[in-house]
């Protein structure tokens, strides 16, 4: 596994691309890797200026640190073609989903919670619309 082109699928349909497209669009793909951390850093870092923004933002921080762990992994596969760099790129990145998975379900329950509160405080004060209306008129009159 000292080659890269061990890592292409041989087709028929589909010949391999050459290296020089393939290291570009892994270039690319580091550079963008690093980029969504990055962001991923800030924006947890701004959550966590609150203490309940806290609760969202550290999860945030890790998975930026993660995925730019991930990126930098995969550079120095792509400069040293070392094995245990691509694994340790792939442990990263593994990591980076399962943060990711776990934040998404979080906040799927959570936003389910919201909806339904929403809607039994809404349902409480329609129901009870008729009664505070009779109260008012009688304190009117």
């Amino acid at each position: 596994m000292n080659d890269l082109n061990d890592f292409q699928v041989e087709d028929s349909t589909n010949p391999p691309k050459p290296f020089s497209e393939f290291g570009f669009l892994f270039s690319q793909m580091t550079k963008d890797m690093k980029f969504v951390g990055m962001f991923t850093i800030i924006y947890g870092a701004l959550n966590c200026l609150s203490i309940i923004g806290a609760i969202i933002g550290i999860p945030f921080i890790f998975i930026g640190l993660r995925i730019r762990d991930s990126a930098d992994y995969f550079e120095a596969f792509r400069l040293t073609n070392d094995k245990r760099a691509l694994t340790n790129a792939f442990e990263a990145q593994a990591k980076f989903f399962r943060i990711s998975k776990i934040i998404i379900i979080v906040s799927v329950v959570l936003g389910i919670l919201y909806l339904i509160g929403v809607i039994v405080f809404f349902s409480y004060i329609f129901n009870n619309l008729n009664h505070y209306s009779e109260f008012s008129n009688v304190m009117l009159r």
